[in-house]
């Protein structure tokens, strides 16, 4: 019954807070959504529009008229769907941009990999929701596009960047709080995100599709080097910055990272469907889980990172909230720690209590030490995307049922 109660309270959330702010809020009449709204919820229409920010609204309502068959979210899922093949895709050089102006036109045209592995990634959720097939060949498209020009044959990995004709360019960094590092986890992270889901689409539609063994040893590729190199193997953070040849730049240790590749790389495994590697993969995945909730406070909340001076970021950012969520509630499905379920339902009433906004959608953060709500960074933006609060929602009900069955 408390599994059916925590169920509820979830999707209330998604459906009545989260998925109606950007339906209401954030609809661009000239054409799919708005680039941004402020920390104090003010709309800057002129705003440019993020690469990241309209890939992860794709998933999201994909994701969400595929679990729940709302016609108002395919309709915005393929407003999204649109506005990417109309304004991101480069129809020169392939791939897509990293961000457009507020009226579509180009703005910066670099390849940045992780942001083409989440258009993977919510292409891919599109066809399973519509078994719309231009998306799932534009998906594979795009995957190739990773495998032609961001892995690294030789000395293994992906590599962060490149100019609009692939070549190679030289700030690499997702954003100007990131190392110049040329292979890092967070791009490692999301591409195999998109590759997982991509490999779980054509395993559902189409399991004869001629595509499937590039994604699955591609797949595979990623998650042992996710395994073999970017786990430490004495603490089992994730480390952050690498250069080529896999020496380490830095020993920050980011707890929602942790926690979120702890699930993400086991449904990996799972998607993948290979028992041997299913359980080496439960093993690590436990281990990072247990490293990341070295960040988890009293309260069920989890702070931001500590960096390699020993100094804490203790900020509760709303990202690192629902992925420890996600985090917990896959330790006491698969992990044999049944009272993993309490504390994600601790952190989840964590969130309802300190981060979900009742006008609509979660604010960014609490702010350390004062605990006040964060307004200095968005409501809504290049970063600020309705993909991890919505996600949680849906994965945590999910494995809620699977903890309801047993």
């Amino acid at each position: 019954m408390e599994t059916e109660q925590f169920s509820k309270e979830l999707l209330e959330n998604l459906t009545c807070n989260i998925l109606p702010y950007w339906r209401n809020e954030m609809t661009d009449p000239r054409g799919g959504f708005y680039g941004r709204r402020d920390g104090n919820d003010n709309l800057v229409a002129d705003a440019p529009k993020g690469a990241i920010l309209n890939a992860r609204i794709l998933w999201t309502f994909s994701s969400a008229y595929r679990a729940l068959g709302n016609p108002d979210y395919l309709e915005s899922a393929t407003r999204a769907r649109d506005y990417i093949y109309d304004h991101f895709f480069d129809r020169e050089h392939g791939g897509t941009f990293w961000s457009v102006n507020a009226d579509g036109t180009p703005d910066d045209t670099k390849k940045q990999f992780y942001a083409i592995g989440f258009m993977i990634y919510g292409l891919a959720e599109y066809f399973r929701a519509t078994g719309d097939e231009e998306a799932l060949e534009n998906a594979i498209a795009l995957f190739r596009c990773i495998e032609s020009h961001s892995r690294d044959r030789e000395k293994g990995g992906y590599i962060e960047a490149a100019t609009r004709d692939w070549q190679p360019i030289a700030d690499m960094r997702l954003s100007d709080k990131d190392a110049n590092a040329s292979k890092t986890m967070n791009t490692h992270l999301h591409i195999i995100e998109g590759y997982t889901n991509l490999l779980r689409a054509l395993k559902e539609r189409v399991p004869d599709h001629e595509a499937i063994p590039e994604v699955d040893e591609a797949t595979r590729y990623l998650l042992r080097i996710f395994l073999d190199r970017i786990e430490n193997p004495h603490t089992h953070h994730l480390t952050l910055f690498f250069n080529d040849d896999w020496e380490k730049l830095d020993d920050t240790e980011s707890y929602g990272h942790d926690i979120e590749a702890s699930w993400l790389l086991l449904e990996t495994a799972q998607v993948i469907g290979d028992d041997a590697l299913t359980a080496e993969t439960l093993r690590h995945t436990y281990h990072i889980a247990e490293a990341g909730l070295q960040g988890r406070c009293w309260d069920g909340s989890m702070v931001y990172e500590r960096h390699a001076s020993g100094h804490y970021d203790n900020d509760k950012h709303w990202w690192v909230q629902a992925e420890n969520v996600i985090g917990q509630l896959y330790l006491a499905c698969f992990h044999g720690k049944p009272e993993a379920l309490e504390a994600a339902r601790q952190s989840w009433r964590y969130i309802v209590g300190n981060l979900v906004d009742p006008a609509g959608e979660w604010y960014w953060s609490r702010k350390s030490p004062s605990g006040d709500i964060n307004r200095t960074d968005d409501k809504a933006g290049f970063w600020k995307c309705p993909y991890h609060n919505s996600r949680m929602c849906l994965e945590s009900i999910h494995i809620l049922g699977l903890i309801n069955e047993r």
